[in-house]
């Protein structure tokens, strides 16, 4: 699959078959600029899996505010009526750069303010020269891509920007409509993308001036998942532009592709392996499987409300666990938003935005949520059920303690995630600490959660259309709740 850069380069993932030989340029370095910005040192490569780092902490630029990072009056007004006073590390390491016209590859952990770090500098750039589509920018998930585009929209304020969400679940023809008027910044899922091209080729035009390729969650964007849309994405796009790929997460993908394609690129990387945030309180109740969700309804109720926790998001690991819990609060009383890929794009949208506004206090949610979701109210996360992956696990948790604030996850672990557990806690390079509860307390609310659960599965087997008085699986389950 080739990708062409500003640098013009292959890439040679998910598949070695794909391996391209790049095309080179040499980007002009200005006059200024820093050979330590071009020239790592062997012992970064080392630590950091084969990717050269030109940016580690003691390399980062030095300027204390946005001004100094070469950004415009306009822009750092801007930055400030957002709250926005001190630039990130990320920041610091990567809008120069952009400045200057380079690619750059940009790996730090989750909530250290990414977005803002290729936004900013793209609509610096904008403003000189505006024309549509000036920037492309390609995540793995529907929420991502809006959230993205939400903040193009804060930070460009005042300077009239047009931008574009393009994902799934929302008419194409409209799509397909507003994309031909040309915006300046098009956020985008690369599978609906690759729809529009294909049903009207004469969109390619569309792109053909595009200034700037940013592919936001990369290791997932460069995923096998999206090898063929990437591919027909990418040949729709200049040669002559720049290209930043911002991540989380260090992957043989984004190695090999520097390696193979973007040696002339910035690097900067505050990247230390997948790791939780320092200041994230992590712990697991073990519990048995059979009273999962009496205890997480004593969570809710009681100590939830006694630590004076905000909003929390609780991860299910299916669609329908997560529609269950949703019926099972429901039943229970306690108002909750679902956010899951069986329901309809505006449904997940109008979940999210109850949840953002603090309409309501939790998000139930599987693993779409798990990825680049900044929402500063989320004091705790809880894993109602371990993800199979334990890098999964990491960003899970990253949606609490964001960007230096603190944070508490909570895991509920039955006799069945012990292998889980071990796992995550070989990944992070800690153990999760032990949060006790009083059973008998617990115990108490056993018959109201168990009523409410059998209710919550007769009106899901309903909403499938199961006749309840003859399935099966409903009566199952009863006779399980009953004999529990």
């Amino acid at each position: 699959m080739e990708i062409r850069t500003q640098t013009s380069f292959a890439a040679t993932v998910p598949s070695a078959a794909m391996h391209d030989k790049p095309i080179k340029k040499q980007v002009e370095r200005p006059p200024n600029a820093n050979s330590d910005d071009t020239v790592a040192e062997n012992g970064a490569a080392e630590r950091s899996g084969g990717i050269a780092s030109t940016s580690d902490k003691e390399q980062s630029n030095p300027a204390t505010d946005f001004k100094g990072l070469g950004l415009s009056e306009w822009l750092c007004g801007v930055c400030k009526s957002l709250g926005m006073h001190t630039p990130t590390e990320v920041q610091r390491g990567c809008i120069p750069a952009i400045l200057q016209g380079r690619d750059v590859i940009g790996l730090a952990q989750t909530g250290s303010g990414k977005t803002a770090a290729f936004a900013l500098p793209i609509l610096q750039t904008l403003a000189k020269d505006p024309y549509g589509v000036f920037a492309l920018a390609l995540t793995p998930t529907r929420e991502l891509a809006v959230q993205i585009s939400e903040q193009f929209h804060a930070l460009g304020a005042g300077m009239r920007l047009k931008e574009l969400v393009v994902i799934g679940g929302v008419d194409m023809q409209q799509q397909a409509r507003d994309l031909a008027r040309r915006p300046h910044v098009v956020v985008a899922t690369p599978g609906r993308l690759r729809g529009l091209l294909d049903a009207d080729s004469g969109l390619a035009a569309c792109l053909a001036r595009t200034r700037f390729l940013v592919l936001d969650e990369a290791d997932r964007v460069l995923d096998t998942t999206f090898e063929d849309d990437l591919r027909r994405i990418l040949s729709c796009l200049p040669e002559d532009r720049q290209t930043l790929l911002f991540s989380a997460t260090m992957t043989r993908s984004l190695i090999a592709l520097q390696k193979a394609s973007l040696q002339d690129a910035h690097v900067f990387q505050a990247y230390e392996g997948l790791r939780t945030a320092d200041r994230l309180r992590e712990e697991y109740l073990f519990l048995p499987a059979k009273v999962k969700e009496v205890y997480l309804h004593h969570l809710l109720t009681v100590i939830l409300p006694a630590r004076k926790v905000r909003s929390a998001i609780i991860f299910s690991g299916t669609c329908r666990g997560c529609h269950l819990l949703s019926l099972l609060l429901e039943e229970l009383g306690l108002p909750a938003a679902a956010l899951h890929s069986g329901k309809s794009q505006k449904a997940r949208l109008a979940a999210l935005s109850r949840f953002k506004s603090e309409q309501v206090p939790l998000l139930l949610a599987t693993d779409v949520a798990s990825r680049g979701l900044d929402i500063p109210t989320v004091d705790l996360v809880i894993n109602f059920d371990l993800p199979i992956l334990a890098r999964d696990y990491v960003h899970r948790v990253g949606r609490t303690a964001r960007a230096g604030r603190s944070g508490w996850s909570l895991s509920l672990v039955t006799q069945y995630d012990v292998q889980l557990v071990h796992a995550i806690e070989e990944l992070i390079g800690h153990k999760l600490e032990e949060h006790t509860l009083n059973e008998e307390e617990v115990l108490k609310g056993i018959t109201k959660v168990y009523s409410a659960k059998r209710a919550a599965m007769l009106k899901a087997a309903e909403e499938e259309g199961l006749d309840t008085s003859k399935s099966r699986r409903v009566k199952k389950a009863a006779k399980q709740l009953v004999a529990a």
